[in-house]
């Protein structure tokens, strides 16, 4: 008998304070009790983003938040460059392109990281730059304050945009500090709360940028109702408190928590280097282990000998797909859960 364990780069395990939060009578969401809590969490993002800027809650998944950035910093006809690299890289290209924004690919191999060399190459004039900070598809980290530093070098009245939605509570993570303008997340992921919501912070800068338009998603709207603890439309109230329990919970301890994140990925690498598993990204996010599959092994056999044990893992997407297999410990473990994987994986991995 087996415990079930939700191996997946989102959604994850929650946090014991998440459920805590979502045990508790329905909150309506107009009410004083519901507005102090609403400040509460969107306080609680501002200090995690490390902005001076604000964080906007809104209904919907990670992928809502990339929309709405895009949506409401960039006119129709803008010029961005988009680095594609992986699969969340490759949804910016089509937020932008769906957007009717003028998108400029910057195609590198799935698994690889951006490096300033490769924004050189790119033939401006450019409003903005789109890139993934950690790319769950392929398990790499880009440096992205490198980056920002490289592109506004060059096109310093651009807009850096960031895609943090598998970074943010995993990895250090600074916006106006590291000259980033904008940037996304969501509740599936490091926060380790259920999905259904999208946070969307906008640093001073960017706020003086937007150029709103939209109904639902549309920023100016939501830059006005939430400084005074509502959302313009209904929001998933239960979700922003279950955010508020957990910071309250996560921010007077991040740096402990980001190093153990880093700790649980370099267990399960060191793992897969002793079962002779190749590493898919060039430089690895604390947020997601990837390994190609092993020779002649197919990912329905791993992901069976890994169910077996009670344990849900994800596959490859895109072109990846069948090719790779996927763990994360990003929702709520401890440092002895990363060992207990680790044995999994040496019994789960005994083919032939």
């Amino acid at each position: 008998m087996y415990r079930p364990r939700l191996l997946t780069p989102g959604p994850v395990e929650l946090h014991p304070k998440a459920l805590e939060a979502l045990a508790r009578p329905q909150l309506h969401h107009r009410s004083e009790a519901a507005r102090k809590i609403f400040l509460q969490a969107k306080a609680g993002l501002e200090a995690a983003f490390k902005t001076q800027g604000q964080v906007l809650i809104l209904t919907g998944s990670g992928t809502a938040a990339m929309d709405a950035l895009v949506q409401n910093l960039f006119a129709p006809g803008a010029r961005v460059l988009v680095p594609v690299h992986g699969n969340f890289s490759e949804r910016w290209a089509k937020i932008a392109t769906e957007a009717g924004l003028e998108v400029v690919r910057l195609n590198l191999e799935w698994g690889r990281v951006v490096r300033p060399e490769h924004l050189e190459s790119a033939q401006g004039p450019f409003d903005g730059l789109l890139l993934t900070h950690s790319e769950s598809s392929t398990g790499a980290l880009n440096d992205v304050r490198t980056l920002a530093q490289a592109f506004k070098a060059r096109f310093p009245e651009s807009l850096v945009v960031v895609d943090a939605i598998t970074s943010l509570f995993v990895s250090e993570f600074e916006l106006e500090g590291w000259g980033l303008d904008a940037a996304a997340c969501g509740s599936q992921k490091g926060i380790m709360c259920p999905p259904g919501l999208g946070y969307a912070a906008l640093s001073p800068r960017a706020i003086e940028r937007l150029k709103p338009r939209g109904f639902y998603l549309n920023l100016a709207s939501e830059l006005k109702a939430q400084s005074s603890g509502e959302s313009a439309w209904t929001p998933a109230i239960n979700l922003v408190a279950a955010t508020a329990a957990v910071l309250e919970e996560l921010l007077p301890r991040l740096p402990e928590h980001i190093a153990l994140k880093r700790q649980q990925n370099e267990i399960l690498y060191a793992t897969g280097q002793e079962l002779s598993l190749k590493p898919v990204p060039e430089v690895k996010s604390p947020a997601t282990t990837c390994f190609y599959l092993p020779e002649g092994v197919s990912y329905a056999q791993v992901k069976e000998a890994f169910a077996v044990r009670g344990a849900t893992i994800i596959g490859g997407q895109g072109q990846l797909k069948g090719r790779v297999f996927r763990l994360s410990l990003m929702g709520y473990s401890d440092l002895y859960d990363a060992y207990a994987v680790a044995q999994m994986m040496r019994e789960a991995l005994r083919f032939g």
